[in-house]
């Protein structure tokens, strides 16, 4: 009956969200400055469910600890919520380099990078990646794709050649909104291109991946 599967699609989503509150109260606690960060973002920022949520945040802070990088790319910085938890693992003497193209997020990257302890290891560049990215030299240690979607295969093949062998590709909002999952209109241009990139990471050699279905999808590329 409709009312009783609403009722369960309500439950599950209520359940849902305390599994993920209950994920989040039992991970390492959120620095002051990303809480900061993300209340900035959601106040004055367009679409801030953009920004890489909490849980989220410490994957990628724990990634990048255990790989303890000397070379970190991002591709989409936004307000830099997950350029400052990359740069949480970074070596010493390592630098992120961080791309976008909006320049009116500038102001909000800049005053938090600036707050950051790790102000002098973060790299900003704006502009178009596929322009910027031939001129940054490697070996890369650890990538992390959150972009246009329908570049996201120009980016992975633009970045692999430089990668270190062991590095690590993540590529976000790869479930798009569970978009992924359906047949789309052929001018769903961004959805379309998900798809691709997804079913070629699963079958690349070059590469060892898993999809997690954490948050809008991520997606943990080793390369061999």
């Amino acid at each position: 009956m409709p009312g009783q599967s609403n009722k369960k699609k309500l439950f599950t989503e209520s359940l849902s969200e305390q599994w993920v509150s209950y994920s989040q109260s039992m991970s390492e606690c959120i620095p002051n400055i990303l809480l900061e960060l993300e209340r900035e973002t959601h106040q004055k920022v367009l679409k801030p469910r953009m920004i890489s949520g909490p849980l989220q945040g410490r994957l990628l802070s724990l990634l990048s600890s255990l790989i303890n990088p000397k070379i970190i790319i991002e591709i989409g910085t936004y307000t830099g919520y997950s350029t400052l938890c990359l740069a949480e693992g970074l070596s010493e003497g390592g630098v992120i380099h961080t791309i976008d193209c909006n320049e009116e997020l500038i102001p909000v990257q800049e005053k938090f990078f600036t707050k950051s302890v790790y102000k002098k290891k973060i790299k900003q560049y704006l502009g178009e990646a596929l322009t910027i990215l031939p001129k940054l030299d490697g070996p890369y240690d650890l990538v992390f794709i959150d972009a246009d979607k329908i570049n996201y295969d120009s980016y992975f093949e633009e970045v692999l050649p430089k990668m270190k062998v062991g590095g690590l590709i993540i590529s976000d909002n790869v479930l798009w909104s569970g978009k992924v999952l359906e047949k789309v209109n052929s001018k769903d241009l961004s959805t379309i291109a998900l798809q691709k990139y997804n079913e070629k990471l699963k079958n690349d050699p070059r590469v060892k991946t898993v999809l997690l279905p954490l948050r809008d999808g991520i997606t943990l590329s080793w390369v061999r």
